[in-house]
């Protein structure tokens, strides 16, 4: 996906290897900072404020937002959820699912589940929330989640019509707890795509009243809201005490505090008016190391940014002008004076956190290497005319490191006519997809779900930005796809990543890393690098 989402935990000085987990017990005895070394004490009981940006929508299916993921992991329970170690699915809300042939999925339901409001969770609530996120008219955000399966092109017709049903043909409810899913073609990744919260169940009330249901979402996880939603103010939840499932909560509530700058929440976390900041503002790295000690932590995740290439223009045609470009950009150098070594310089097409990423698959064309890019450049035939950089006017560090990156072109390459094509992102997004721009533009990806599949096939697959072709590498894909099983598709990623990058059709950059710190109130602070990102249900408080 093109927006940001979730990312992983480690402790700072990290290893890579052991990339998924932090359960860290905070201590001290004051909120903001980390000069006692008392544990917080196991005990359930008490409430905690998280900082958050504000939401766009609270209903699953109508978001991908990073925002309003990290409430409703509280507020639901997906069918499966990811192990934090590893990225594996583990029954939650569902007791199984299983597939003989990757195709056609049965899955089986806890009899147990409940809404907050006492109704019974059954395969028709996962059914209906589905066909909601996928019937097309609607808008909802996540649509495209549903695209995998039978039916989904018929409640998104291309021709202008609308769809003749609301209902996907691939869903089939064999009774209450069973539900049946028909794919149109195998697909070994299907189960991490049900611990997305788009694949959540929904209540009538959903239904009945959308735009309240919004504001106050009752959901079949944890927590359940407590009041209904502040605009622009706060979100509140509390232990729910119908909840069943498999995660009890230790604290009694959790309060989300809005802000609209991730600066002010830092402050407000070091003056200890709030509890948890997820995401420190990178230029206050070496502040929050120094003013949180143990309460802070370095999370590399599944986002990526890279220089896209418009293999459309002929100047862009040949291999060896890519590797040059990438050859002549000091990823480390620019992480290092831009995020202070927060964001890691990718040497892959995808993310540190994902099971069958290779340290080094890129290869010497990742590398640093001016004079071999210069080299490489000749080869080529060099470079006529004006090298423009696309990029959205959204986000300062954009536009730093893309005037790093002209600078190094200029330096190392000798192409002087570097200019820069900034505008908004609503506006940029249209000239990518009709491929109407004409130089490398900034090209960011997020894991929906830890395979490498969601890379690979969403930025180079059917239809890709840089247009690149290869069916050899479709293939691949296709292979990875219909293999028994998600980890047994591995081999097939890679060597499709391997084909990729021999071609290099566009360019990586680095790894984002998200950092977080977090008060001596709470303990058990566990993140993970996928879906659920803090686990509201873990953390305990000194009360």
């Amino acid at each position: 996906m093109l927006m940001l989402r979730r990312s992983a935990v480690a402790l700072a000085g990290h290893s890579l290897a052991a990339l998924a987990l932090l359960a860290a017990t905070a201590t001290g005895c004051a909120r903001g900072s980390a000069d006692d070394d008392r544990p917080v004490p196991a005990v359930p009981g008490g409430s905690y404020s998280v900082a958050l940006t504000e939401p766009d929508h609270l209903t699953p299916g109508r978001t991908t937002s990073s925002y309003a993921l990290q409430v409703l992991e509280g507020l639901f329970d997906t069918p499966l959820a990811l192990d934090p170690h590893d990225g594996h699915p583990v029954p939650l809300a569902a007791r199984s699912v299983t597939s003989d042939d990757q195709r056609v999925w049965t899955v089986a339901l806890r009899p147990d589940g409940v809404f907050h409001n006492g109704e019974r969770v059954t395969a028709h609530s996962f059914a209906a929330a589905w066909e909601a996120a996928a019937y097309g008219p609607d808008g909802w955000d996540a649509n495209s989640y549903f695209a995998q399966i039978e039916g989904y092109d018929a409640l998104n017709p291309t021709d202008g019509r609308p769809p003749a049903s609301r209902h996907l043909s691939g869903l089939t409810v064999l009774d209450d707890s069973t539900l049946r899913v028909t794919l149109k073609a195998p697909f070994s990744q299907f189960p991490m795509l049900l611990a997305f919260p788009a694949f959540a169940p929904l209540p009538q009330a959903a239904f009945s009243d959308p735009d309240h249901f919004d504001l106050h979402p009752v959901g079949n996880g944890p927590f359940e809201m407590a009041g209904d939603w502040q605009r622009n103010q706060r979100i509140d939840l509390r232990r729910a005490a119908a909840y069943t499932g498999p995660r009890p909560p230790m604290a009694d509530g959790v309060h989300f505090k809005i802000f609209t700058s991730t600066d002010t929440a830092y402050t407000e976390l070091s003056a200890g008016h709030v509890d948890f900041v997820t995401n420190v503002p990178a230029a206050r790295a070496y502040e929050a190391r120094r003013t949180f000690g143990h309460h802070y932590a370095v999370r590399p995740g599944g986002t990526m940014d890279y220089l896209g290439l418009p293999l459309w223009d002929p100047r862009y045609a040949k291999p060896e002008l890519r590797r040059a470009l990438s050859m002549a950009i000091d990823r480390r150098g620019i992480t290092r004076a831009i995020y202070n070594e927060v964001y890691l310089p990718a040497d892959s097409l995808v993310g540190v956190t994902i099971p069958g990423h290779r340290a080094g698959a890129c290869g010497e064309s990742c590398d640093y290497q001016p004079d071999r890019a210069r080299e490489l450049l000749r080869q080529a035939g060099g470079f006529s005319g004006r090298l423009e950089l696309y990029f959205a006017n959204s986000d300062p560090s954009y536009l730093q490191w893309m005037t790093a990156v002209a600078n190094e072109l200029r330096q190392n390459l000798g192409i002087r006519d570097v200019a820069f094509r900034t505008m908004p992102g609503a506006d940029l997004a249209p000239i990518l997809n009709s491929r109407k721009a004409t130089g490398p533009y900034r090209q960011n990806w997020v894991a929906d779900y830890p395979s490498e599949q969601d890379y690979l096939a969403g930025l180079l697959g059917h239809g890709n930005r840089p247009g690149w072709s290869s069916p050899a590498f479709d293939d691949l894909l296709a292979r990875g796809d219909a293999a028994p099983s998600a980890a047994q598709g591995i081999a097939y990623y890679q060597q499709a990543e391997d084909l990729a990058l021999q071609q290099l059709p566009l360019i990586p950059l680095w790894n984002w890393q998200d950092q977080s710190a977090w008060s001596s109130r709470v303990g058990n602070v566990l993140f993970d690098p996928y879906v659920a990102g803090l686990h509201l249900e873990q953390v305990t408080v000194r009360h």
